[in-house]
């Protein structure tokens, strides 16, 4: 009789049992992970809108837009289409986070989708929210023409929350 050498089932048990109680382990980090990258992103992204926006009023001596989607845009730059942000962030949504745009807010505040804009013809003010996709979890973020982003953990950041560090 021949004798081979191989793994009896038991043994390939525990070796797949001990993957899946790492894979276990690993997991939860992973989100983690994604979720803060995540929050990154959308704290980059409301600094690009912020500079943006900056970039619009001084190039178009207008004030600033009254849409998200106008700094949005291909092709050659206008007053309607001037091609600062990418159209990923123009369409209001990136990396698991809902973007709000309110023109001239009367009375600036947290949003939750459901402000509209201001009474005004030429917008000397803006706020901007970011909110996690519903569903998701993560931190609420604020701006406006200041260009301070303010942060809360729990529910829509407005004016009145704190800054974020950095």
């Amino acid at each position: 009789m021949k004798t081979e050498k191989a793994f009896s089932l038991i043994e390939l048990l525990i070796v797949v049992a001990i993957i899946l109680i790492i894979v276990a382990i690993a997991i939860p980090d992973l989100l983690k992970s994604r979720q803060s990258a995540n929050a990154a992103s959308a704290v980059a992204s409301l600094r690009t809108v912020n500079s943006a926006e900056v970039t619009y009023a001084s190039t178009y001596n207008t004030g600033y837009t009254f849409a998200l989607s106008v700094l949005d845009g291909q092709g050659i730059s206008s007053l309607g289409n001037a091609c600062l942000i990418d159209s990923i962030l123009g369409s209001g949504q990136k990396s698991g986070y809902l973007f709000y745009y309110v023109a001239c807010p009367a009375p600036p505040g947290p949003n939750d989708g459901s402000m509209s804009n201001g009474p005004c013809t030429t917008v000397s003010d803006y706020q901007l929210s970011g909110n996690p996709v519903p569903g998701s979890t993560g931190n609420y973020y604020y701006t406006d023409a200041s260009g301070v982003i303010r942060l809360n953990n729990s529910t829509y950041a407005g004016p009145n929350d704190s800054p974020l560090a950095g």
